[in-house]
């Protein structure tokens, strides 16, 4: 996973987004070294929503992992 500042992020979010999108991968935004927020590929989001939302799909795929 790549990580970017955000104040980089800002400059460059046409570029970031054209590689989320075209290589399918998922840019980690920081502030002074710590996760922030993330850039997903849309169906990745759209997943999540499906899911019931980021709290919920956080669940499903622990409890997923969990069962392995």
């Amino acid at each position: 996973m790549d990580e970017q500042p955000i104040a980089d992020a800002r400059a460059n979010l046409s570029e970031i987004a054209a590689q989320v999108r075209l290589l399918r991968k998922v840019v980690m935004l920081t502030r002074r070294g710590k996760a922030q927020a993330a850039i997903v590929p849309a169906e990745l989001a759209e997943a999540v929503e499906e899911a019931g939302g980021p709290d919920k799909a956080t669940e499903l795929l622990r409890q997923a992992k969990g069962a392995k």
